[in-house]
């Protein structure tokens, strides 16, 4: 392969880890992120235009649950990480990584502006022997239709010779201690086979393992499977669940027996509804790409249909189980019980929680809800909400406390005890709720 006197330059320093590296984007991809290359030797500068979080940064503060503050702490004071929220300064810098937010608008198409609004700031500053990754999770062809025509358009280079461009999706998953940024495999996916080597020669200088694969379309795509197996796959247990209810028959019981077979099944469980930034959202990005070339994906389409359906049917659990008492759910006092989006994170996003609260309150019941991971609710349709702070001493006076998230820390024998009514949509009870005529399982 032919490669520039820039090509050249770049991959050299990027071995030598003498390249300056800037993550745009300080969330739950992009600080871990930015904290392993520091950790590799790589002077690392974050930008994001949230104050808030520079700040924090500069203070040494980690705000993200899976960054001790300690480590940042010390790469701040060892001058490996900065924060910024002057994007100017990416005119200093050789190699960057997005890492920003790609919601879904209320219409269920993807939103794009805040990758459109960092390729924007970033085309002001590209320079001859800058890489740039994408790691956002979006539909195949962004990488190529969106943002390397942004970026070539502004600098006037040529991709592949004067600059290079490559996608790799983030693989995060919140509140793990066994795979995280540094030791999960990394898909990379360059725009040439010079974007690729430059693009590889970065990451793994910081990363156990990098994955290269022949194009950026195949990254992207690679995403999107995963999330899109994992998503049908909790939409067919999800629909377990409902069928085992009209059958009388005990979905976890039959999940059970069903993962002891030793090949062939991986097990899955039902739930209130998905929750997280991936999962609910990123199959959807492939789906509204489908529509456009007049494809309809069908399994993803079910798929969330039926898990979008669930913290429905977790309140009409709610009211069947409270009439048996002889209680209309309108004026019930309803406690929920964990609002992150899975167990043991600080993470709200998408949480069937916010759903189940919304329903609730339609309905007229008096809603409160415990998290120690979430302290604060803040919600656009139905207000603020704070966690109660003494869960036992509110207990007794609640007419169903409805299990959401099944955190580790609580004490479930306790809360079974001091409970009238439980709802438990986790299976958090396990053999203390089967036949205790005050649980509803899911």
């Amino acid at each position: 392969m032919e490669t520039s006197n820039a090509h050249a330059a770049l991959v050299k320093k990027l071995k030598e880890r003498s390249a300056r590296v800037a993550v745009l984007g300080l969330g739950y991809v992009g600080l871990p992120l930015a904290v392993v290359f520091a950790e590799a030797g790589f002077e690392v500068l974050g930008i994001d235009p949230a104050e808030g979080k520079v700040q924090a940064i500069n203070r040494g503060e980690s705000y993200i649950q899976d960054v001790p503050t300690e480590q940042v702490q010390r790469l701040v004071q060892a001058g490996k990480l900065k924060a910024s929220s002057d994007f100017s300064r990416l005119r200093e810098i050789d190699a960057v990584s997005i890492c920003v937010p790609t919601p879904l608008r209320k219409t269920g198409d993807p939103d794009l502006s805040f990758i459109m609004s960092a390729a924007e700031q970033l085309a002001q500053y590209v320079h001859p022997g800058m890489v740039v990754v994408l790691e956002s999770t979006t539909y195949p062809g962004t990488t190529r239709e969106l943002i390397l025509p942004k970026l070539s358009a502004e600098s006037g280079l040529e991709v592949g010779k004067d600059f290079f461009v490559a996608f790799s999706p983030e693989r995060v998953d919140p509140g793990r201690s066994d795979w995280t940024t540094i030791n999960t495999p990394k898909v990379l996916g360059g725009m040439t086979p010079a974007c690729l080597e430059a693009a590889v020669a970065w990451y793994c200088q910081a990363l156990e393992k990098v994955v290269p694969v022949s194009s950026v379309e195949v990254a992207e795509m690679a995403k999107l499977l995963e999330n899109t197996f994992r998503m049908i796959n909790v939409g067919l247990v999800n629909e377990l669940a409902l069928m085992c209810d009209r059958l009388g028959v005990d979905v976890w019981e039959v999940i059970d027996a069903a993962a002891t077979k030793p090949f062939g099944f991986m097990k899955f469980l039902p739930g209130p509804g998905l929750g997280g930034h991936c999962i609910p959202i990123d199959p959807l990005y492939l789906s509204w790409k489908l529509r456009s070339l007049n494809y309809t994906a069908r399994f993803i389409e079910l798929a969330s249909e039926i898990n979008t359906s669930m913290p429905r049917f977790v309140v009409t659990k709610v009211q069947d189980a409270l009439n048996n008492q002889r209680k209309p759910i309108n004026g019930s006092k309803i406690m929920i019980l964990g609002a992150a989006y899975k167990a043991n994170i600080d993470d709200l996003r998408e949480s069937p929680a916010l759903d189940v609260i919304g329903l609730l309150k339609q309905k007229g019941a008096e809603v409160c809800y415990h998290d120690p991971y979430i302290p604060r609710i803040s919600h656009d349709e139905w207000g603020e909400m704070t966690s109660v702070p003494d869960l036992a001493a509110v207990l007794p006076q609640m007419d169903c406390v409805v299990i959401i998230t099944n955190h580790a820390c609580f004490d479930y024998p306790a809360i079974l005890d001091a409970s009238r009514l439980i709802i438990d949509t986790r299976n958090a009870l396990g053999k203390l709720g089967h036949g205790n005529p005050k649980v509803v399982r899911l």
